[in-house]
């Protein structure tokens, strides 16, 4: 089986950073993807909204960079979660990121220039923008 996910598109929500009992960091944030087709002769966008899991070190970087609005390419796989509320079985599908990048100008601070090549793996200021995706 295979199980591979990439993403380009927008925070919808500022991360949100919590840890395990055991101390292990995890970030939720949520991903807005524009998709693009024609239907007839008619050409229509549809957006989808998409959770993502993002765990460790860069769940801290995330949560520290990256705010509602900013473009980020984010490759993972899908994972599905099931639990009972109210009872009534409940199920929720999301991607897991193994590897976020961090895509577009910073626009806070008033800070530019810089690129990089990959996720941001810490120490300093995380790159401004990548220019060499190629995720295909």
């Amino acid at each position: 089986m295979y199980n591979k996910v990439i993403l380009i598109g927008n925070l919808t929500r500022d991360p949100e950073l919590r840890y395990t009992p055991n101390g292990k960091a995890v970030s939720t944030v949520g991903l807005a993807v524009n998709s693009k087709f024609r239907s007839g002769e008619e050409s229509k966008e549809e957006t989808l909204f998409i959770d993502v899991v993002v765990w460790g070190k860069q769940a801290e970087t995330v949560s520290q960079y990256l705010s509602k609005g900013r473009q980020v390419l984010v490759e993972g796989r899908l994972q599905e979660r099931r639990w009972e509320q109210d009872g009534q079985q409940r199920r929720k599908t999301e991607v897991v990121a193994e590897n976020v990048r961090f895509l577009g100008s910073r626009r806070e601070g008033g800070e530019s220039g810089g690129s990089g090549s990959g996720g941001y793996s810490g120490g300093g200021n995380p790159p401004d923008e990548v220019s060499d995706i190629e995720p295909f």
